[in-house]
């Protein structure tokens, strides 16, 4: 029987695709680029600066000029990390279900610390959250389950024993490698060319809510 519930942030738990979005968009005004539209920054709203650089303004980070660009997408974005972003529909109702039943839930993020913490804080979750693990908390970040296993020993839960929500390959890798049964969050920020069925997964829902029928309380 599952024992805790994990969740990955943005593209899981909380729908941060509007201010992400709005901090490329941001990068490309300041180059005379037009915005581009919610519909082509979702799928790759999971995949940070780097990867939302990458699809707005074509560069790696060995490009020039992109910690410029970088700087002035994280500056945008921390002013404005909690403006358009809400909890997933459902989402705050499972919550409360959690809560209910007494089972610990935390969340585990590649996002770094400087912005976990802060826009948790806006949602008014980061107190009710048994852990908040960032992608700088451990020495490595997910697909590693190093910072999957570190939430299981600050919760004192058995790794098994936890289940972990996410909406990227590299979350049910990490879920996997860690001994947690893995759930895709197919509402989530993913590819519409991804293959499900290849991800290493125990399941997936199409809403937070549907998690419930996997925790068999």
């Amino acid at each position: 029987m599952i024992q805790a519930v994990l969740f990955d942030l943005d593209g899981t738990f909380a729908d941060t695709a509007p201010d992400l979005g709005a901090a490329l968009n941001h990068v490309r005004a300041l180059h005379d680029l037009p915005p581009l539209p919610p519909e082509t920054i979702r799928p790759q709203a999971s995949h940070g600066s780097r990867g939302l650089l990458k699809l707005g303004m074509d560069v790696e980070p060995e490009s020039p000029g992109y910690d410029a660009m970088k700087d002035a997408f994280l500056q945008h974005y921390e002013a404005h990390i909690c403006d358009r972003t809400r909890l997933f529909p459902g989402m705050a109702v499972l919550v409360a279900e959690l809560e209910r039943h007494e089972l610990p839930w935390g969340i585990v993020t590649n996002k770094p610390h400087r912005y976990t913490v802060p826009l948790m804080e806006k949602l008014g979750y980061a107190i009710r959250a048994a852990c908040l693990v960032s992608g700088d908390t451990c020495a490595r970040a997910k697909p590693h389950p190093l910072p999957l296993q570190h939430a299981a020993q600050l919760m004192g839960i058995a790794a098994e024993d936890c289940l972990y929500l996410g909406d990227d390959l590299r979350d049910m890798e990490a879920a996997q490698a860690a001994e947690m049964t893995g759930i895709i969050a197919a509402y989530g920020y993913i590819d519409p060319q991804a293959d499900l069925g290849s991800w290493p997964a125990a399941g997936r829902v199409d809403s937070p809510f549907e998690l419930l029928r996997y925790l068999g309380n």
